[in-house]
C-alpha cells in the first residue's frame, strides 16, 4: 500500500472541510504551527542549557577556603 493518490487526497480534503468548515481550517493550521514552533524553541533552550553546564569550569577553591577546609579537617581529626 503506497501513498494516497489525488482522488484519495481530494476525498480527505472534502471531509475535513465538511467537519471543520472553511473558516476554521486556517485557525487550526495556525495553532498547530505555533505549537510546533514553541516545542522546537523549548528543545533548543534545553540544549543550550545543557551545553552551558557542560562547558562551565569546575568551581575553583581559593586559598582561604582551602585553608579553612584543611583546618576544620585537622580539628575534627585531633578531637577524635
Amino acid at each position: 500500500m503506497g501513498m494516497p493518490g489525488l482522488p484519495e487526497l481530494t476525498i480527505i480534503l472534502v471531509i475535513v472541510i465538511l467537519l471543520f468548515g472553511a473558516k476554521k481550517i486556517p485557525e487550526l493550521a495556525k495553532g498547530l504551527g505555533s505549537g510546533i514552533k514553541n516545542f522546537k524553541d523549548s528543545m533548543k533552550d534545553d540544549e543550550d542549557e545543557t551545553q552551558k553546564v557542560a562547558t562551565q569550569e569546575p568551581k575553583k577553591i581559593d586559598q582561604n577556603e582551602q585553608q579553612t577546609q584543611q583546618t576544620s579537617t585537622t580539628d575534627t581529626t585531633t578531637k577524635a
